[in-house]
């Protein structure tokens, strides 16, 4: 979810029902904590706690340092990324590449949880069920883990192997929430309040985490906890609400990136909100050739104007192909 969970998108998920939300992956590596993109993703200015920031990285002093350093940036709660399946981490080892190597994942477990003890901060730590299928340990790591002081298990129910592909098994997770005593978190192919409400059927878990599914549909946590809470739907959100999110988000996404980045950054957020949408790929077109800030939401702004009136015909006449600048 890196490049997606930035603060901007973890605040409106607050906002919308998430209990929880987690950074985007940091690095541990020291040379790059002045980039501009790790100093963003360690800005939680204004962030409603609890603060949680994910570390990645191959080197157990390494990881221990990372883990003071966000700390001191405001982290309440560590994560250890032991789950991330993309090439460019596990190409080098980090992410769920690091299952592959039970001692050295538990060394860097026990290291950051050492680092953090003297700070008051917990440690949790996101994994697979393994690097294949033929190599399936996320018991073994998650009992050492629970030894070694981490506080908080989630699980995601593919190999690293997988990828996203296929679907989730969860009888992995249903095993590791029966040998430990720390909470469990179930993770992959939640999708829908009843999605939800089966797999922690299913696993005995503590709770469910939400990637992907809430990309485009940040209302999905109050779908999900009203449905839990009182086995109905919540109502679909309206015209009105959707707009006022989108553009909120819109304008923390822009403070945060700025105006080169922002607009073009936000395209992507706007087209996972445009799959939601009647029309919406009428928005996702125009708004991907818009270069300034103040147009994309004028774009939008009149996006939901034309829907209030019934309109979006017309406005997908108004809207002529523009000149396409990248």
């Amino acid at each position: 979810m890196a490049g997606v969970t930035d603060r901007p998108f973890r605040q409106l998920c607050k906002q919308l029902g998430a209990g929880y939300a987690v950074s985007e992956m940091v690095t541990s590596r020291r040379d790059l904590w002045d980039s501009l993109k790790t100093s963003r993703r360690a800005n939680h200015e204004g962030e409603v706690g609890p603060i949680a920031v994910q570390i990645a990285g191959t080197d157990a002093q390494m990881m221990a340092e990372a883990a003071v350093y966000n700390i001191d940036r405001g982290a309440q709660i560590i994560d250890i990324n032991m789950g991330c399946p993309a090439k460019k981490v596990c190409n080098k080892w980090a992410g769920s590449a690091l299952m592959q190597d039970e001692a050295l994942a538990i060394d860097i477990v026990q290291a950051v949880v050492d680092a953090c003890e003297p700070h008051g901060v917990p440690v949790t730590l996101k994994m697979r069920t393994g690097w294949a299928a033929h190599a399936k340990n996320a018991r073994q790591i998650a009992l050492a883990a629970e030894q070694a002081g981490v506080q908080m298990l989630t699980i995601h129910g593919r190999t690293r192997e997988q990828g996203y592909k296929g679907f989730a098994e969860h009888e992995t997770v249903a095993d590791i929430k029966s040998r430990v005593r720390i909470p469990v978190v179930a993770n992959g192919d939640v999708d829908s309040p009843e999605s939800a409400q089966n797999v922690l059927a299913a696993t005995g878990a503590d709770a469910v985490m939400i990637g992907r599914a809430a990309q485009g549909r940040p209302w999905l946590f109050n779908d999900i906890a009203t449905f839990l809470s009182t086995g109905v739907h919540a109502p679909a959100p309206t015209a009105a609400a959707m707009r006022s999110w989108m553009l909120a988000h819109l304008h923390e996404h822009y403070d945060l990136y700025g105006e080169f980045t922002g607009v073009r950054s936000a395209r992507k957020h706007l087209g996972w909100y445009a799959q939601h949408l009647p029309s919406g790929d009428l928005l996702r077109r125009h708004v991907n050739r818009i270069i300034a800030c103040d147009e994309q939401i004028a774009a939008v702004e009149t996006y939901f104007s034309a829907w209030a009136d019934d309109r979006l015909d017309e406005l997908a006449a108004d809207w002529q192909p523009l000149v396409t600048i990248n």
